[in-house]
């Protein structure tokens, strides 16, 4: 049931992407932040005690990345709005608290545009997990975080560019990457420890930036692992799920195999139910 929607994949997902697409020759580290601007304010630390225990992995070589401004005024300003919403919990130089919120030194921009657009931050209380929402803070404003964040040093966040990959490979490597966990329609689950949330809201570049940094308990993939082209696919099979193609089957909201077979049991069930009284009501 609902297994024509891994099967026919007629149809074509639209692009996603919220990101400023520049590719980058081979070496080049141009759209990456070298250091914090801040000296004149002491700077931040080189290193944290409290770093995160996950790196965000770069883009490869000559794989495309976001543009992310650097204008002082507007890394003034993300510095503002850092210290009103963020410091209590990463410190007022990102070095992080323990046991509060990681260090955000040298995480680069990709994690900061994920959770803030993402509405995952700031979270009210620190030890919850951080589950999609809507945003705390407009565009503007986020764009401003970015750059303060970055300015910190970091990779560039990476993008996916959906219109370049291919659904057959996308089906493949989010079924072999991702499904154990997302379910093999991107509707979400349970996992231990967690809450594993659908993708149906994401947008090309978050699934980009989720897949390169691994955001909660979620494992981060470098690009050895899944290089620009199978990125592009899963961004593209992922959009794709929004409204999936059933011949052939009853897609169930595309539930997954579990809740369909349930159902299928269920009636099958109440047919075993209604025949048993038919067969008793004629022999009486």
């Amino acid at each position: 049931m609902g297994t024509g929607a891994l099967v026919s994949f007629s149809a074509q997902a639209t692009s996603g992407d919220v990101g400023v697409t520049t590719t980058a020759p081979a070496g080049d580290t141009s759209g990456q932040a070298t250091g914090a601007p801040l000296a004149a304010e002491g700077g931040p630390p080189t290193s944290s005690p409290n770093a995160p225990d996950k790196s965000p992995e770069p883009p490869g070589p000559g794989e495309p990345r976001a543009s992310t401004p650097t204008s002082p005024a507007l890394v003034s300003e993300g510095r503002t709005l850092f210290h009103e919403a963020c410091s209590s919990c990463h410190g007022a130089n990102l070095e992080g608290r323990k046991d509060v919120g990681p260090s955000l030194v040298g995480v680069g921009a990709g994690p900061a545009e994920f959770y803030l657009s993402t509405g995952r931050m700031p979270l009210e209380n620190p030890r919850e997990e951080p589950l999609r929402a809507p945003p705390h803070f407009s565009d503007a404003q986020i764009e401003a975080l970015v750059a303060f964040v970055a300015s910190y040093g970091g990779p560039p966040a990476p993008i996916a560019e959906p219109s370049k990959g291919d659904l057959q490979q996308g089906f493949h490597a989010f079924t072999l990457n991702c499904a154990g966990c997302h379910q093999i329609v991107a509707r979400g689950g349970l996992t231990v420890g967690a809450a594993v949330p659908d993708l149906q809201s994401a947008t090309a570049d978050q699934v980009a930036e989720a897949m390169r940094m691994g955001p909660y308990l979620m494992p981060h993939f470098s690009a050895k692992q899944i290089d620009q082209s199978e990125l592009n696919s899963i961004a593209r099979y992922v959009l794709w799920t929004r409204d999936p193609s059933n011949k052939g089957g009853w897609g169930i909201y595309n539930l997954g195999p579990i809740p369909e077979g349930m159902v299928a049991w269920f009636l099958l069930l109440a047919a075993l139910v209604l025949t048993a009284r038919l067969i008793g009501e004629t022999t009486s």
